[in-house]
């Protein structure tokens, strides 16, 4: 039997709801229970997959070409378990599927309404595809009382009923805010975000408070009598260095305990956080330090880069040294050769991330050429992996004109375009300049045929690798021969030997480019191979300099 866990927020956003359902799935899953977290985002948008990433952050992709909300990149993080397509849902993908159904006249003529259809099909999303684990937790998006939510709070309201006792747990995460001026602990927010809780039906079990400083035993008492929940069902979310402290720091606090507590489960086994204690033991206790500049265009806004973040922290992880990153906006290398030495001369390795559209890729290319002619580390992701081929093009083949027709269509040489046929196991796939956004992109999990003796080969240890993809323009394979003349290995490509996966300089400390996005895959207690390496590299880097 599954048991469902909906994990809500209130009073304001960005509590963190997305790290406390990965860190209490990582908890049960330490205690030998098979976990599945979804998330449920109250927008309009069918898909996160066109907006804005200072508006939405990073786009988060699955194996199977989902693209999705970020929360699900810390899902897999802390659990490891490869997140689907139906692990993220939106109102837009909700209605949209409810009305074509109408228009196709599945409804019979009746009157569509938000209560049952919307609602139905919210529950049916929620419970499909369960049999296979023990727990399903769900994250709702946004704060309650947000409009656009209320058809999913109304919806796992309607669960709750329907599911049989003690199959479905309801946690709220809350802010205490300490008031400096007055040195109080606040309780007011949670008491009037539960209000609002309860009064569209659904109480609260459990409540996870986010806090600057531990909670007086005084306080807990106050908002369990006041929000109507046992005492020991109040939680105190610290505020810590570390993510990955995280699942410790509630397994003390007694989550994990409450919320079997809840469905009635005794004699759970132990959890089994030794992999946990080791990683925080990692991150507090490291051999030394590397510094990475990241040269990208949307810097302002971090959450654009979250699991490359984390990549290449899991990348210091493996090395045992702290990874510092210097944020480089691109835009201020274009035309200023000073400004790119000036910016990166202290950096240990440079790291040039993907990206859409003309804006900043100048710059980005000129760190590529820093990076390749000063012999320092260099990876290059995605579009990071097209400029660095385009570097070449005009350095070493003397085209001084190579562009992508992603944004120099006058070009004679370009270098980077859009392939419009590629076979992909058994099948023929095909694209069109003028299809939807979405449906120009190269999305989730493609193979690549590594060369003997490449140095992407040795570091993998393998042969055929599987990666995720997100993107429209491909390196043009015809220029293949000309570059590996002046030393660039075409060292990955797709197995039908059209599309280029990964390039390398073999004479060259490290100078690596892949097509797809490895820091998809990487986990903190599984470095992806590619960050181990390059933080690696970085880290000899350090000892030169």
């Amino acid at each position: 039997m599954t048991r469902y866990i909906f994990i809500t927020g209130g009073v304001v956003s960005s509590l963190g709801k997305g790290i406390a359902s990965a860190a209490l799935g990582a908890l049960l899953q330490a205690r030998g229970y098979r976990v599945r977290l979804r998330k449920l985002d109250p927008y309009l948008n069918i898909d996160p997959g066109t907006m804005s990433p200072y508006e939405h952050g990073e786009v988060f992709v699955t194996d199977d070409g989902a693209e999705t909300d970020l929360d699900l990149g810390h899902y897999e993080r802390f659990t490891g378990r490869p997140a689907r397509r139906s692990d993220n849902i939106t109102t837009g993908r909700i209605y949209l599927d409810i009305i074509a159904r109408e228009r196709r006249g599945q409804f019979l003529g009746k009157t569509i309404q938000v209560i049952p259809h919307v609602t139905d099909a919210i529950k049916a999303f929620i419970r499909a595809d369960n049999e296979d684990v023990d727990f399903c937790l769900c994250e709702i998006g946004g704060t309650i009382g947000d409009i656009e939510g209320l058809p999913f709070f109304e919806a796992i309201r309607q669960l709750g009923n329907e599911l049989e006792p003690r199959q479905a747990v309801y946690i709220h995460l809350t802010l205490l805010p300490f008031i400096k001026s007055a040195g109080e602990m606040k309780t007011k927010p949670t008491q009037h975000s539960v209000k609002e809780l309860r009064s569209i039906g659904i109480q609260p079990n459990i409540l996870l408070c986010r806090c600057e400083r531990p909670v007086p035993p005084e306080e807990k008492r106050k908002i369990a009598l006041f929000c109507n929940v046992r005492e020991s069902s109040v939680i105190q979310a610290l505020d810590l260095e570390q993510i990955y402290e995280v699942p410790l720091a509630y397994h003390l606090e007694g989550l994990d305990v409450e919320v079997l507590r809840h469905f009635a489960i005794n004699g759970a086994p132990p959890p089994d956080l030794a992999i946990w204690h080791d990683i925080v033991n990692r991150l507090k206790t490291p051999d030394g330090g590397v510094t990475i500049a990241i040269v990208g265009k949307y810097t302002e806004h971090k959450d654009a880069y979250k699991s490359l973040i984390e990549a290449l922290h899991h990348g210091g992880l493996a090395n045992r040294v702290k990874v510092d990153i210097a944020w480089v906006e691109s835009e201020i290398f274009e035309g200023d050769e000073q400004a790119c030495s000036a910016a990166l001369q202290h950096a240990h390795g440079v790291l040039v991330p993907g990206g859409f559209g003309e804006r900043g890729s100048e710059g980005k290319i000129r760190a590529v050429k820093f990076a390749r002619e000063n012999r320092v580390p260099f990876f290059g992701i995605c579009f990071g992996m097209q400029m660095a081929v385009i570097e070449a093009a005009r350095d070493l083949l003397g085209h001084a004109d190579a562009g992508s027709s992603e944004f120099s269509r006058a070009s004679t040489h370009p270098i980077v375009g859009l392939m419009t046929e590629w076979t992909r196991g058994n099948t023929v796939e095909t694209r069109s300049a003028d299809g939807d956004l979405g449906g120009t992109m190269r999305l989730g999990a493609y193979e690549a045929v590594l060369a003997e003796g490449s140095l992407v080969a040795g570091i993998y240890g393998a042969d055929r690798i599987s990666e995720r993809h997100r993107h429209r323009y491909e390196v043009d394979v015809r220029y293949r021969a000309a570059l590996e003349a002046h030393g660039m290995r075409f060292c990955g490509l797709s197995p039908d030997g059209i599309l280029p996966e990964i390039i390398e300089i073999p004479d060259h400390p490290w100078f690596v480019g892949v097509q797809f996005h490895p820091e998809l895959k990487s986990r903190p207690f599984a470095p992806h191979p590619l960050f181990a390496s390059f933080i690696g590299a970085a880290k000899v880097q350090s000892r030169l300099i």
